[in-house]
């Protein structure tokens, strides 16, 4: 059902996400660099609802946290890898 859905209807501009004291546009595209790193693993037959939730749940995770911007980009994308990993278990 991915198909269905258009990654860029889950990106972020920086006024989107809120106040990073000035890093704002970086925030913004580490975000939406995460968000088509987990595009990726998503398999093409995943209902939307749960493409949906799980996409959403990164920013709801990330929210705030000052890893976007201290963390190496590795780091994040290990971290989305085991929370995409772990939603997917979940919704088995």
């Amino acid at each position: 059902m991915k198909d269905l859905l258009q990654v860029q209807d889950y990106l972020f501009s920086h006024f989107d996400v809120g106040d990073w004291e000035g890093e704002e546009e970086q925030v913004a595209e580490t975000l939406n660099e995460l968000i088509h790193f987990a595009w990726d693993l998503l398999p093409d037959d995943l209902d939307c609802e749960t493409i949906d939730e799980i996409i959403n749940g990164i920013w709801e995770h990330l929210r705030g946290d000052m890893a976007l911007l201290d963390a190496e980009f590795e780091e994040l994308t290990d971290w989305v890898t085991q929370y995409v990993h772990s939603s997917l278990d979940e919704q088995m």
